[in-house]
């Protein structure tokens, strides 16, 4: 590939790589279905850890520029109409970007038996011990949203982490997950009376509400995520490319 990073840039490694990728990707002769080198292959050219070139890959991933196929390797996509739920990664970054500091109003992490719904989500058997974090936040005065996730248990994420700190942060850090993309539903419901208590709201309140399954880099399914969101705090917006 002939690429070449600066040690001496302020710039992090997997930002650096991540830019020789796309740069790599806007050449002619790089077509859509061509298969695209090896981690270790460009870890070996940059003279850099593997995992520095995975984390750069799997940002492309995320961006539909290139596809994982098991068995198979990294191919680059097709361009196609693109959708971004861009902010998902973080909502603390996303409120601070607006002026708003978030807290958490709750904050839960343990070990439960999986129900039928998780178990069904992650192929394990009803019962299986699995992590969940409930998580209440929004500023000083308003809980804004409830996120539950629960976590495949291949991954034994400890319930005695410190989940104030950025959950992929620490997912990244210390578990070497690097999640890559996410399939999302998103609908109009109405809560039940624990909801509601919580997000100091009524019963029955329409809320905005977000399920999605949460996938590592290997296309292997790390979190399943339900969050409600209090229909008059939040506005979901979506940046959408077109080629």
């Amino acid at each position: 590939m002939k690429l070449q990073i600066d040690h001496n840039l302020k710039t992090p490694l997997h930002l650096q790589v991540e830019s020789l990728l796309r740069l790599y990707l806007e050449q002619e002769k790089n077509k859509a279905g061509d298969m695209f080198p090896k981690e270790v292959d460009i870890a070996n050219e940059l003279g850099i850890a593997r995992n520095t070139v995975r984390q750069a890959i799997s940002k492309l991933v995320m961006e539909g520029l290139l596809v994982r196929k098991k068995g198979v390797g990294t191919i680059i996509a097709e361009k196609k109409i693109f959708t971004s739920l861009a902010n998902w990664f973080s909502f603390t970054k996303e409120m601070k970007e607006k002026g708003l500091d978030i807290v958490n109003h709750m904050l839960e992490a343990q070990k439960v038996k999986a129900g039928k719904e998780v178990a069904e989500v992650f192929k394990i058997k009803p019962g299986t011990s699995v992590l969940r974090l409930t998580r209440l936040r929004g500023t000083s005065d308003i809980p804004y949203l409830l996120s539950i996730s629960w976590f495949h248990p291949r991954h034994k994420i400890s319930e005695d982490e410190d989940f104030s700190m950025p959950l992929y942060k620490i997912m990244e850090e210390k578990y070497n997950i690097h999640v890559s993309r996410s399939r999302e539903e998103i609908s109009a419901v109405t809560t039940d009376k624990s909801q509601a208590d919580l997000l100091k709201i009524k019963k029955n309140d329409p809320v905005l509400f977000r399920k999605r399954i949460v996938y590592n880099s290997d296309g292997m399914i790390v979190e399943y995520n339900k969050v409600y969101y209090r229909g008059d705090g939040i506005t979901y917006s979506l940046e959408i490319d077109r080629e």
